[in-house]
């Protein structure tokens, strides 16, 4: 079993560097399914979750080379497999996205249902619903979604609620359909035009990515090419957090200023001194975090997927917070957690109250997702004593070196083995 041991108390100076964005290159490597030819995508982060998908990109049957560490050539031409088992998928939201490509490439799919955070209830009704109005015929069989279309055919599809992976899915599916498909109340996250801007560079005709209304014109052929990945905004946001919460000074190079818009205006609500430049920013805080409501919403709203770090600089706030969750059913389940640690938080529903205490106190935590994870990490950077963060399998879907760039930044944390309770220090 392996922990994070964090000796909490050290303030984060120095700069540190973001990598490629963990939902673009999710949502981008399955599309490589939709080209004629070998694709590099650069920029990846070296995660378990794009470990995984370029897995099952092997075992469909294409051809995967890494030319480094953040790059990898993936040829898909040999796959000959319509099949993403349960095994395949598990743990892995991003399962899903081989429903859009390989119904795109073959007109068939059977995938199984996406595994990831456990955090609500993911239905999938909208991405049903939209390769339906494609004209794909969508059932149930043995645990497996099975996607098959004789011809796919472009169609008016509008979303009953914002999904970002629903928008990503029937994206996949109508790159290559027949005629025009227009997209209504479509998710607009940054993540989505970038692989917009993927699939156009492969010579698909994709407008609107980034507002509601997104239109697909398909395309006959689509051709392999050289794609660099996005920035990941929650990473960066994540490391944003943890130089507040510590009263540090970080710069944050390779980011893109506007993708953190609604982070940073928070963020600034609490005392922190945030400069912009072009593909960086700078975090100081020189005090104790003031108390900020924060709701979270579809982008351009605050991102779900930093409300757990939000509410961990809260935690240690003067005053008292307000955190409503704008987006999934159950994403407060870390507050059980901050609570070990010493944090006056409740919750009800989508709502957490949360009243800033002067500390938190180190404590045995688990990472009950992803993002949950995070938090606690933060949490245990300014803890008194030592804090043992379990599951951390959670945080690496998502986080490349974590370890490594935050002792760079001055913490104190180990990655540690322990093999029927005795403690092993992991050898690098």
């Amino acid at each position: 079993m392996e922990k994070f041991v964090i000796s909490g108390g050290n303030r984060l100076c120095g700069e540190v560097r973001i990598s490629g964005a963990k939902n673009a290159a999710v949502a981008i490597l399955p599309a490589v399914l939709l080209a004629d030819s070998p694709s590099v995508i650069e920029n990846l982060p070296n995660i378990s979750d794009v470990r995984n998908i370029l897995q099952v990109l092997s075992m469909l049957g294409a051809k995967v080379r890494f030319i480094n560490k953040s790059t990898v050539e993936i040829d898909p031409r040999n796959v000959n497999s319509f099949v993403v088992s349960p095994q395949m998928a598990e743990g892995m939201r991003a399962s899903s996205y081989f429903l859009g490509a390989l119904l795109g490439r073959m007109k068939k799919a059977r995938v199984a249902p996406p595994g990831g955070c456990n955090f609500g209830v993911r239905p999938i009704d909208q991405h049903i619903k939209g390769f339906e109005m494609l004209g794909a015929r969508v059932s149930f069989e043995k645990g497996m979604v099975d996607a098959r279309a004789d011809e796919l055919r472009g169609s008016s599809v509008y979303l009953d609620v914002v999904s970002v992976g629903a928008t990503i899915n029937i994206m996949l599916a109508a790159a290559k359909a027949t005629g025009l498909t227009v997209i209504e109340n479509a998710a607009r996250e940054p993540h989505i035009v970038d692989l917009a801007n993927y699939l156009n560079s492969m010579g698909a005709n994709i407008m609107g990515a980034g507002t509601s209304v997104i239109k697909i014109r398909g395309v006959e052929n689509l051709q392999g090419t050289t794609y660099s990945i996005i920035p990941d905004q929650i990473e960066a946001g994540t490391y944003m957090a943890a130089a507040v919460a510590t009263q540090g000074d970080v710069l944050i190079n390779n980011v893109t200023p506007k993708h953190l818009e609604s982070i940073i205006a928070k963020l600034r609500e609490t005392g922190a001194v945030i400069t912009e430049f072009d593909e960086a920013v700078r975090v100081t805080m020189d005090r104790r975090p003031r108390k900020c409501n924060v709701k979270t919403m579809p982008h351009p709203g605050f991102p779900t997927d930093m409300q757990p770090q939000m509410a961990t600089v809260l935690a240690i706030a003067e005053g008292t917070s307000i955190v409503t969750e704008g987006v999934w059913d159950n994403r407060f389940r870390y507050i059980e957690q901050l609570t070990l640690m010493g944090a006056d938080a409740q919750v009800d529903g989508k709502t957490a109250v949360i009243t800033g205490v002067e500390k938190l106190v180190a404590a045995p935590v688990k990472a009950v997702d992803l993002r949950a994870g995070a938090a606690m990490l933060i949490a245990g950077l300014v803890a008194e004593g030592e804090t043992f963060v379990e599951e951390i399998e959670r945080i690496d879907r998502g986080y490349e070196d974590v370890v490594e760039k935050l002792t760079n930044l001055g913490a104190d944390i180990k990655r540690v083995y322990y093999p029927d309770g005795i403690e092993i220090l992991k050898q690098a």
